[in-house]
């Protein structure tokens, strides 16, 4: 069955498929990524398994002779874990979950869901990921989903002849019920503390997760804010004020995106996505090691895209130059010389070189850079909210103004 409760440390094998759309080099790339959401989970992977199909098979994913050689290798190393890279339909999980009986089988969005699950740290972001992981369980359920508190007996009850099947789906939507109006209140209270911050100029960070968004974020506010090396690190929305040469300004960071990422995801998490949607200026960071990053940032625009937030003043962020290489790479019957990063930074990449600046967060490596041009960007939006407003070298020095009108507070110190 597909699984959703908690997952503990073991090992599993992937399953992934090549067509037209995903050649074999790109599957490795997608099941490169499922390992590591895997990994950030504690589990160990420890064979991939590929198909080449035009399509998903409808019954199983794969085809059976690759579900038994699955299955026989899982066997053969008491492997009690499959993880399939992409969405598997409902007739999927019923039928697969039958040619894995006693095995965990999870995809890659519930891989995803879980993580948030773990991640979650506010009320707000923890109520969205379990409404989220509800939408993505009922078209799923099957009276296999033992998990759920079966409730039996009681007024209204229709007795023993009622199907498990059918509570359980009462269950979940009684509880997807409840779980949205919570969350409704929990966005009133959300929507009233933003309207205070109308006063200040707001900056989001965005990118593909693991960019190094949260690093950046640290260095820019002096703040502990959490990082680390797995994927989606920060899952709550972040968010502190600054001073800068003498103009205040929030930044935040949300959660980082991701190729397949559940639909029901973005939108139960659309009202922690509103700090992108109601920013002035978006700092988009992009992994300049890792070898897909130009696709990762059409992941990143289309999402905008979607949140209606693609039309904003940009700065785009090159990070982590430190690790970027341009060894020779094996491609499919040919080599890859990848350019060298002065040669990216002469490219399309750095055609806007007004918005665009190159920069390792690690290494604090063209910090100063990144902030000049990052001044600019709030200094023009600040300039249009307070066209009278004294610039000062420090707000103390100012004599014109009120502090409070002008949304200053001091440096670095985190919102209440």
């Amino acid at each position: 069955m597909l699984e959703t409760s908690t997952i503990k440390p073991e090992t599993a094998v992937l399953v992934g498929i090549v067509n037209q759309t995903q050649n074999s080099q790109k599957s490795q790339e997608y099941l490169d990524e499922l390992e590591f959401l895997a990994e950030t989970l504690g589990i160990t992977c420890v064979k991939r398994f590929t198909q080449q199909l035009d399509t998903p098979d409808t019954t199983t994913f794969v085809r059976k002779g690759k579900i038994e050689e699955i299955q026989e290798y899982m066997a053969s190393k008491e492997i009690d874990t499959v993880i399939f890279d992409d969405e598997l339909s409902p007739r999927h999980v019923r039928n697969i979950g039958k040619e894995f009986e006693n095995k965990q089988v999870f995809d890659r969005s519930t891989l995803i869901l879980e993580i948030f699950k773990h991640r979650a740290q506010t009320s707000q972001a923890s109520t969205q990921v379990e409404l989220a992981r509800y939408q993505y369980l009922l078209p799923r359920l099957t009276n296999m989903w033992t998990h759920l508190s079966r409730q039996r007996g009681g007024v209204g009850q229709r007795g023993a002849g009622e199907k498990e099947i059918e509570t359980d789906r009462r269950i979940v939507r009684d509880r997807i019920t409840l779980l949205k109006e919570r969350l409704k209140k929990i966005e009133k209270q959300d929507e009233t503390r933003r309207k205070q911050r109308h006063k200040v100029v707001r900056v989001s960070l965005v990118g593909y997760t693991n960019v190094g968004k949260s690093t950046l974020m640290r260095i820019l506010t002096g703040s502990d804010v959490f990082a680390e090396n797995k994927l989606f690190a920060t899952v709550d929305s972040t968010v502190r004020k600054v001073f800068w040469e003498g103009i205040p300004f929030l930044l935040s960071d949300t959660v980082g995106f991701i190729r397949k990422l559940p639909t029901m995801l973005i939108e139960s998490f659309k009202s922690t996505l509103k700090e992108i949607v109601e920013a002035d200026v978006l700092i988009h960071v992009v992994d300049i090691s890792h070898p897909a990053f130009e696709e990762h940032i059409k992941v990143v625009q289309e999402t905008l895209k979607e949140l209606g937030a693609a039309d904003k003043p940009t700065l785009l962020v090159f990070n982590k130059i430190d690790a970027y290489t341009n060894d020779v790479q094996v491609g499919q019957n040919y080599l890859v010389c990848p350019p060298t990063l002065e040669e990216l930074k002469e490219s399309y990449l750095g055609v806007d070189k007004k918005h665009t600046v190159f920069v390792s967060a690690a290494k604090q490596e063209n910090l100063e850079e990144l902030k000049d041009k990052l001044i600019e960007l709030i200094a023009s939006r600040h300039f249009q909210i307070y066209p009278n407003y004294v610039r000062p070298n420090h707000y103390a020095e100012a004599k014109d103004y009120n502090k409070e009108d002008y949304g200053i507070i001091e440096d670095n110190q985190e919102e209440e």
